[in-house]
Parts: C-alpha cells; sequence; structure tokens
C-alpha cells in the first residue's frame, strides 16, 4: 500500500492537512441481515451485486443472483465500486459517501459505519490503487489509498479544493498527480492537471460541460464535453472536437486493455427524454473522434452501455435487445432480453440498466423487478431473479472483470 502523500497548496488550492475519513449518520438499528457464505468460503473471481431501491442496497450473489443481504438507508442513493479486493461498494446518500461491505470477504452485508462527510457527493473514481471522492456541494476532493476501505481503520485522507463548488470528478494517476474538473455551480469548462504537492502543471478550458471521465490503455484518460472529448496523454491535454456543433459526451465506456474510448452521444440540447441513437467512438492512437450510428430502431441511456472482456461495445435497447458491436462500432449479435421500455422521465427514476463484467451482462428489469445475467457468448440468460423491490441503479464489485 502505498503512503498518502500530503500535498501543497498552490492557488486554487488550500493547503490541508491529512485527515480521516469522517463517520456520517448511520442506518438504524436491524437495518442490515446477511445470508452471505463465511468469508473462509470467499473464492477468487467472486462478485456481488450492489442494487439499490427506494429505502437501501440489497446485495445479490454475482453467479446465482441469490440475495445474500440488504442495508437499510434513506434518499436516493447511487453506488459506485470501491475498487478494493473485498467487495466494497460506496454509496451515495444524502449526508456523504457510506461504505457498504458488500459480504465479499467478510460474509457480512452492512454498512461499516465509516463514510465521507459530504455536502453533495458525486463521483467516486478508483484508479491505480487511490481513490477519489469528489463532492459537488463542495468541489473537495478526497483522495485516500483503495484498499484501505476494508481495513477496519479510517484511512488517511489527501485533500484537495476547487476554485468553486461544481457537479465534477477527480482521478489520481499512477504517478501521483491528479485530474480534476474546473467549474462553477453554473457552468463547467475543462481539466486541471495538478503535481503530488498541489502544483498546477496544466489545464484546458476547451471543453464545455466537462462531465464523465475515463482511463484507457496506458493511462489515457478522457472527459466528456459538450462539444467533443478532451484527452490528456504523457501530460498533455488534446481536444477532439465533434463532427456537429453541439454534440455531447456526458459519459465515457473505456477498458484499459483498448485505446479507444466509446461515449454517449447527443446532438439536440432540446430533445425530450433520455433515449439516444448514435455513439461517440474516440481513438486515442490516431487521434480522431467519429460518430456510430446504431442500426435500426435502437436506442439507449446512459446506463445501456458497457465493454466486455473482449473491448467489445454492449448496448441495452429500449426495444429490450442487448447487442454487440465490435470496437468499429459493426453489429454482430443482438438477442431480446427483457421487455421493450420507454425513456424516463427524470434521469433519477428506476428503467432498465446494464453492468458488463467479463462476458457477462447483467441486466436490471424494474417493471418486472427482474435482474438477468447474460452470457455474452451465446446470449442465453445463466441466471434470473425476481427481486422483493424495484431495482434502481446498481454495481458488481469483486474480482472478475475488474
Amino acid at each position: 500500500m502505498s503512503r498518502p502523500r500530503s500535498r501543497l497548496a498552490n492557488g486554487a488550492l488550500g493547503l490541508i492537512a491529512a485527515v480521516a475519513l469522517a463517520g456520517c449518520a448511520t442506518t438504524a438499528p436491524g437495518a442490515e441481515n446477511s445470508d452471505a457464505p463465511a468469508a473462509e468460503e470467499h473464492h477468487e473471481g467472486d462478485t456481488r451485486i450492489a442494487v439499490t431501491y427506494d429505502g437501501g442496497v440489497l446485495v445479490l450473489d454475482g453467479e446465482t443472483l441469490d440475495v445474500v443481504g440488504q442495508a437499510e438507508l434513506g434518499g436516493f442513493l447511487r453506488v459506485n465500486d470501491a475498487g478494493d479486493h473485498d467487495g466494497h461498494v460506496f454509496v451515495s446518500a444524502d449526508d456523504g459517501f457510506h461504505v457498504l461491505d458488500s459480504g465479499l470477504a467478510s460474509g457480512t452485508v452492512t454498512f461499516t459505519g465509516r463514510c465521507s462527510d459530504a455536502v453533495a457527493p458525486g463521483h467516486a473514481t478508483p484508479h491505480a490503487g487511490r481513490t477519489a471522492l469528489f463532492d459537488d456541494g463542495t468541489g473537495e476532493v478526497q483522495i485516500f489509498d483503495t484498499d484501505a476501505v476494508g481495513s477496519g481503520t479510517l484511512p488517511p485522507t489527501d485533500t484537495l479544493t476547487s476554485d468553486t463548488a461544481h457537479h465534477g470528478v477527480a482521478i489520481e494517476l499512477a504517478d501521483g498527480t491528479t485530474l480534476s474538473t474546473i467549474g462553477t455551480s453554473e457552468t463547467r469548462s475543462g481539466v486541471r492537471h495538478l503535481a503530488a504537492d498541489g502544483t498546477e502543471l496544466a489545464r484546458d478550458e476547451q471543453c464545455p460541460g466537462v462531465h464523465g471521465e475515463g482511463a484507457l490503455k496506458d493511462e489515457v484518460v478522457i472527459f466528456g464535453c459538450e462539444d467533443g472529448v478532451l484527452v490528456f496523454d504523457a501530460g498533455a491535454f488534446t481536444k477532439l472536437d465533434a463532427p456537429d456543433d453541439f454534440g455531447r459526451t456526458g459519459n465515457a465506456y473505456v477498458t484499459e486493455t483498448s485505446s479507444i474510448a466509446f461515449g454517449d452521444y447527443k446532438t439536440d440540447p432540446d430533445a425530450e427524454g433520455y433515449l439516444l441513437s448514435q455513439l461517440v467512438r474516440v481513438d486515442t492512437d490516431a487521434g480522431e473522434i467519429s460518430v456510430v450510428d446504431l442500426p435500426g430502431d435502437l436506442r439507449y441511456t446512459w446506463r445501456g452501455v458497457g465493454r466486455s472482456g473482449h473491448d467489445d461495445v454492449i448496448v441495452l435497447g429500449a426495444d429490450g435487445t442487448l447487442s454487440v458491436l465490435d470496437e468499429d462500432g459493426a453489429l454482430q449479435e443482438s438477442w431480446p432480453v427483457i421487455d421493450a421500455w420507454e425513456s424516463p422521465t427524470e434521469w433519477q427514476q428506476p428503467h432498465p440498466g446494464l453492468r458488463v463484467v467479463g462476458d457477462i451482462a447483467y441486466v436490471t428489469e424494474p417493471s418486472k423487478s427482474r435482474i438477468l445475467a447474460v452470457d455474452l457468448h451465446t446470449g442465453e440468460v445463466s441466471a434470473e431473479a425476481t427481486l422483493d423491490v424495484v431495482p434502481n441503479e446498481f454495481v458488481v464489485v469483486g474480482a472478475a472483470g475488474h
């Protein structure tokens, strides 16, 4: 485990000593339960699925989809893989980032009592053994050793501050430098590159509406913009313009084994609903950006795209199909897996979602309270379950595919 690095402020950064993650409100007595196997039964490659619902988080076994436990927590919840080897989950709630033990290693599903206070908890980004938590309400970034999340102690934390609060994201790179977004509560403009001591090394503000990030092969990092993407490679930023005047990418779908990224792509800022019919393809080696028109009536939301263990692009369509595209964006396979569905009217509303781990696609169908595991080699459903709750957001944690 690397030692946490203190950061000396410069310009927009303030000098803040390393602090420990603070404890937020805990769940009510009796709010956790677990039928998970004992810790000694955990095997390398096992996974857990953390599914949010109105009132808490349900945890499923990644192979059988059996419920292994749940933990109650109020408010609208979002989940992020903590990135550690023991299957912890960051749950964003009204009062901060709560740490959920999925029981993968411990055998017990519970909120650990550890969390990071945040005014408006946003993105949690694990990368290269370090995790960054971004507070949209303050612009503060807390960074710590990823595996310390499940160590039983509060991890020492380095803290960065932004000029102003905004909906942002940060990622610490393997060399100890950090990329962090620039913005205000009204607008966002780009990304800063910061040295380990907090010194600003570079910035690029040619990325209006910056949102979403992804780390690719050789630690090339991309950020979505309203008019293209911003690429960071070997200490330098490059802006790749979209072919349309308004061509928004807000989410990046990447793997660390490919230099090609895909993103969602929106050309009409006034369009109603959240269904999209195009993807953006970014070849970071060639420095080229292009648009992929999806076949037929295939439509998706930001929850419906993933990358497989072979770097293919997997799309969950509003027609209920699961489609496999190669890295050129060409359709390879398509299978019907759930019923057709319509765009949510608000992004927080439950609607079908997709997570891909290796060669397995996990698909939720909230209208039927179902979750499916689909084999991406054959299109066959390898497991399915009907839940006692309506699933909303979910994340898969564990060793396989991570």
